[in-house]
């Protein structure tokens, strides 16, 4: 039954603001990227809402150290930032104990208001960003508002939550490797077109354009430090063998040991992949070569210390390339799999950058493809 147009307040809800609500909810449903999802949230909540601002924050995490990452930021007034997590400082992310609202918000997955100028007054409400405990992704809501939010706006609130939410977790699940829980060669394809390919082919032109206007305050440009993406693979040594003697379920536990010292040895917001069989995928943004071989390096590392049960020592080698505008999956790929071809062919357990081998002319062509295992 439609609302009286007496009822001054339901009136506007009905006609006025559940259209408006109706297409942001078709926006995010209308995402297969879920790096946009968080974007579009705080679009949708500062279109629909009296509010001041919106913060979207994530917690990153490295070798132990968990920090604060604000991923989006918009003022009603229309100043903003939006950050892209692989290429962050993390050194400079503020420690999750400096942030204790923040903090108690993802803890006890309820919202937090703290009216900072009396009880009639501005305040900023805390809402987990995930509400299943189970979910390992961890991130919390800003909603700085001039004064407490109505029943009727808290639950427009409610309903664009439950929405990222569900979407969230259906484009995490197709996003997946079944067995292992990292992402997937779908994932790496969707990524490398969608955000580092027209990054690096932005920042080739940065030094081609007329100059800019003078950056508004709030705002900050894309490119301000040239892209530098590297993508490398991994592939477990003498996997065959160790299927053959130990058996497929044996086997399928390896992986999943695999992928839980890639994920303790990378950083958060690295992004791993399983592409099938026993290759694994890193692509990470990363100013200098040396620091990705150190990366590689210290994930070899811990592999050979390992004890796998029933197993004992396992051990991998790695390669790994620099990405440039002109590259696709698959020419990357190429490149990181002859490198690790090379390190397994003379001894195993190493990691190898394939542009060193280029330059010491171990490699007179770059192959133009790879010999990925797809399924």
């Amino acid at each position: 039954m439609k609302p009286r147009k007496g009822d001054e307040r339901v009136f506007q809800y009905y006609y006025v603001q559940m259209p408006t609500l109706i297409e942001h909810i078709l926006k995010m449903t209308d995402h297969r990227d879920r790096d946009h999802l968080e974007l579009t949230l705080s679009k949708a909540l500062i279109d629909l809402l009296p509010i001041d601002r919106v913060v979207m924050v994530r917690v990153l995490s490295e070798e132990g150290v968990k920090r604060w990452l604000e991923i989006a930021s918009l003022d009603a007034r229309g100043g903003g930032k939006v950050v892209d997590p692989m290429r962050v400082d993390f050194e400079t992310l503020r420690l999750l104990d400096d942030h204790r609202d923040r903090l108690q918000c993802i803890v006890q997955r309820e919202p937090v208001e703290v009216a900072w100028a009396g009880e009639e007054g501005p305040r900023i409400t805390y809402l987990p960003l995930f509400a299943d405990a189970r979910n390992e992704d961890e991130g919390v809501v800003e909603v700085h508002s001039g004064s407490a939010l109505r029943d009727d706006q808290q639950y427009t609130v409610d309903v664009m939550l439950h929405v990222f939410r569900n979407m969230y977790n259906l484009l995490a699940y197709s996003d997946r490797d079944a067995l292992t829980g990292l992402l997937n060669r779908k994932a790496l394809d969707d990524t490398f077109y969608s955000a580092v390919l027209d990054e690096l082919d932005e920042g080739a032109l940065e030094g081609t354009r007329e100059p800019q206007a003078p950056v508004e305050p709030g705002q900050e440009r894309r490119h301000r430090v040239p892209p530098n993406y590297w993508l490398g693979t991994v592939s477990v040594d003498n996997f065959g063998a160790l299927n053959d003697k130990n058996g497929h379920l044996i086997a399928e536990e390896v992986l999943l040991l695999v992928a839980r010292i890639m994920n303790n040895t990378f950083r958060t917001y690295d992004r791993i992949y399983r592409l099938g069989g026993d290759q694994f995928a890193v692509l990470m943004h990363c100013p200098d070569e040396a620091l990705v071989l150190a990366a590689f390096e210290r994930f070899r590392a811990n592999m050979e210390k390992f004890n796998f049960p029933q197993v004992g020592q396992v051990t991998a080698c790695a390669g790994f390339t620099r990405v440039t505008p002109d590259d696709s999956p698959d020419t990357t790929l190429g490149r990181c799999e002859h490198a690790v071809d090379y390190a397994q062919r003379h001894g195993r357990n190493q990691v190898f950058s394939h542009g060193d081998l280029v330059r010491k002319g171990v490699f007179a062509d770059e192959p133009k493809t790879g010999a990925v295992d797809l399924f």
